[in-house]
This record gives C-alpha cells, structure tokens and sequence, in this order.
C-alpha cells in the first residue's frame, strides 16, 4: 500500500494542505498512541496518501486547533477514498460472496 501513496494528492485536505505530489507520503492509520504504525498482521497496511503538513497535524507533531475524533474521521475518509481509488485502477481487488 505505502508504495501506491507516492505521486498522489493529499487525501486528509486540512487547512495549508500542500497542493502537488511532492510531500505526499504514506500515512498509518493511528493506533491509540498519536501516531501511526505499521500493521505487520497479514501485510496490509491501513492509511492514506497525506502531505507534509497534514501529516504533521495527524501525528500531533504541530501545534492545532483540530479535535482527534474528527482527525481520526478525516483520516478514515480519506482511506476509503484511497482504498476506493487503487480498487477502480485495479491495484487493489475486492472479494465479494454470492449470496
């Protein structure tokens, strides 16, 4: 997943949201600590592409004015959107059961 982030628009659009690819990494998704980390259980990683600045805001490492329960639900948004997309290109693949 980390390296489909790379090239990509900032999926967490915060307020001085860097506009390009060129800041634009892989952003875990958080795990109670303030920051993300690497999910080691089946390979998968959960996150989305994020800018440098919004980035730094998600992982508490700039002063805000943001409540973490509406981060976290910018952040889940903004994964979707990202699982949404690699889904459409063919880079992800969904498995669905016959009911």
């Amino acid at each position: 997943m980390t390296e489909f982030a790379r090239g990509r628009q900032c999926e967490m659009r915060l307020d001085g949201c860097l506009p390009g690819t060129d800041t634009t990494v892989f952003a875990h998704l958080n795990k109670d600590s303030g920051m993300g980390q690497k999910n080691k259980v089946g390979g998968f990683d959960w996150g989305c592409p994020m800018c440098f600045n919004c980035h730094n805001i998600i992982d508490g490492r700039v002063p805000h004015d943001y409540e973490k329960e509406w981060l976290e639900l910018l952040h889940l948004r903004g994964t979707i959107r990202f699982q949404q997309k690699l889904a459409k290109e063919e880079r992800m693949f969904v498995i669905t059961r016959k009911q």
